[in-house]
């Protein structure tokens, strides 16, 4: 196995994980810096909070790219010049994208939660599983008004599903690694959540 390789392709996907999406279309936009309004989130629930439905939307669909591209176009670059299996550097390449996402080296290493990253990694090895999730963080977003509720349950949904269907091993510890991360991201959320001061979708303050 060609080591640096390994790692060239590691530090690509972080990378490609790491582009602040968020960050760079509230600076176009408004000329702010995103990490010091509404929650401080680098992500696009914050930014749907703060410049509206199409900055957020924006903002949803690069994030959930950068996961796509990592775990297809730099993942199949160096699947066949790196000795492992395409699965698990498929599960790597990913798991480096959301880490970048969270742990953004341009922004001083604090960025988003994942969610949207992490959607793009399923959306590419585990399609199902996303649509079954997303399914869930739908039904509970209409019912409760609660982004962060519907994507905790929606990261807790998908690694049972692809056990459940007998998925390749690196994916199921993908999506349990990518459902650790997104749990332990929203701590403050679930505080919030328990004490009912959680802000719904469409609340600025």
């Amino acid at each position: 196995m060609n080591i640096v390789l390994l790692i060239t392709g590691m530090a690509l996907s972080y990378l490609v994980g790491a582009i602040p999406t968020a960050y760079i279309i509230t600076r176009v936009l408004s000329g702010k810096d995103i990490r010091k309004m509404g929650s401080g989130n680098v992500g696009a629930t914050n930014t749907l909070r703060v410049l509206g439905k199409l900055p957020g939307v924006i903002v949803l669909c690069v994030d959930i790219l950068k996961g796509v591209i990592a775990v297809t176009i730099v993942a199949n670059f160096f699947a066949g010049r790196i000795d492992l299996s395409v699965e698990l550097i498929r599960a790597l390449f990913g798991l480096l994208a959301v880490i970048g996402h969270i742990f953004n080296v341009f922004l001083k290493f604090k960025g988003g939660k994942g969610v949207a990253t992490s959607a793009g990694v399923m959306l590419a090895i585990a399609p199902m599983g996303l649509l079954l999730g997303l399914l869930f963080f739908i039904i509970i977003l209409v019912l409760t008004k609660y982004v962060s509720l519907g994507s905790i349950v929606c990261s807790i949904i998908i690694p049972f599903f692809l056990l459940w269907t007998k998925a390749h091993f690196s994916y199921i510890v993908l999506s349990a690694l990518l459902c650790i991360i997104i749990v332990a991201k929203h701590k403050a959320n679930i505080k919030r959540l328990l004490c009912g001061r959680e802000r719904k979708v469409f609340e600025k303050k």
